[in-house]
């Protein structure tokens, strides 16, 4: 049952980074290209300056990329907390003399209640993603 839970976490995770990619990542990424393409029209210009204005149209990328990086890390270290309390409640348990079934039942129940919460949690998260990435693409 937990490969279950990890499927359906990995599954609602990758969907919504699907869905940040297609609709703005990749966005940014064709802006980036087509100005870097167009800092390397420019023959005059030094190779410093090209490099300089390169790397100006790879930040608001970098930046994105940064963002969406740290808000899944956050997210994961959420999830993890969780579980990890799933696993201090099933140790306990275990230890006040319980069987392994017992065990195994609570923890299934507890790390599902952690798996469902946290997937709640995606759709404020891509909200506030996609504003995040909104206001970095002005």
């Amino acid at each position: 049952m937990a490969e279950q839970h990890h499927v359906q976490m990995q599954n609602a995770v990758e969907e919504m980074v699907e869905s940040l990619e297609r609709d703005h990542i990749r966005k940014m990424q064709h802006r980036m290209f087509s100005c870097s393409a167009e800092c390397c029209d420019r023959p005059s210009d030094s190779m410093s300056k090209v490099h300089q204005c390169i790397e100006r149209c790879h930040t608001p990328l970098a930046k994105a990329q940064g963002v969406v990086t740290s808000e899944l890390n956050t997210f994961q270290d959420r999830l993890t907390r969780c579980t990890m309390h799933c696993n201090d409640k099933a140790k306990d348990l275990f230890d006040s003399g319980a069987k392994e079934p017992a065990v195994k039942a609570l923890m299934d129940r507890c790390v599902g209640s952690c798996v469902d919460d946290h997937i709640n949690l995606i759709p404020s998260m891509t909200r506030k993603l996609k504003e995040q990435l909104n206001s970095l693409e002005q």
